[in-house]
């Protein structure tokens, strides 16, 4: 069947496996939208305040 070393390169190959998969999963459902919350906060915040971010400045 199996000898010892494939037994142990196999049981790695599914822990990577299944490492990245969560990692992906997480990605997906965590960082990424809260990145992107994150930027668009910042964006319509910073487009809220213009006009007097460029008042300040021209004076």
């Amino acid at each position: 069947m199996f000898e010892f070393d494939q037994y142990l390169g196999f049981i790695s190959f599914l822990t990577i496996l299944t490492i990245g998969f969560w990692l992906m999963i997480f990605l997906l459902t965590f960082v990424i939208p809260y990145w992107l919350i994150g930027a668009l906060r910042e964006y319509l915040k910073y487009g809220r305040n213009k006009g007097t971010v460029e008042d300040k400045q021209t004076k």
